[in-house]
């Protein structure tokens, strides 16, 4: 569902111009710690910060030689990811967003977007 989700982004630039639809950098959790993500990541050029899995750093170490290099993380960019956790966690203080009462889509894009409004003023 990544390429999915990135596939959908669009920055409206300030000056005017065509959104962006690439960002510059991915910050994501071990869950998005595959191949085949990374690969994709690297195909569209967006730096990535994800922690690599143990079994993975395990699996590498055993291939020795053949397993190649870690994946580059900096684990100074990771922090920063704790802005975006606590904001999700804000949000599941109304019981509406974090159950989900909402029928369609539309409705349930709306009630974040007020949400979001409500806890930025």
């Amino acid at each position: 569902m990544l390429a999915a989700v990135l596939e959908q982004i669009a920055m409206p630039r300030p000056g005017g111009g065509r959104p962006r639809t690439r960002p510059d950098h991915l910050v994501a959790d071990k869950g998005y710690s595959s191949r085949a993500i990374r690969a994709y990541l690297r195909r569209r050029g967006i730096g990535a910060t994800i922690p690599e899995c143990a079994d993975q750093a395990a699996g590498r170490t055993r291939r020795g030689s053949r397993g190649g290099r870690p994946p580059a993380f900096d684990p100074e960019i990771y922090k920063r990811r704790n802005v975006v956790e606590r904001c999700f966690n804000h949000l599941k203080h109304w019981r509406g967003i974090a159950t989900r009462y909402d029928k369609t889509a539309q409705s349930y894009h709306t009630a974040v977007t007020l949400t979001a409004l409500l806890m930025w003023l």
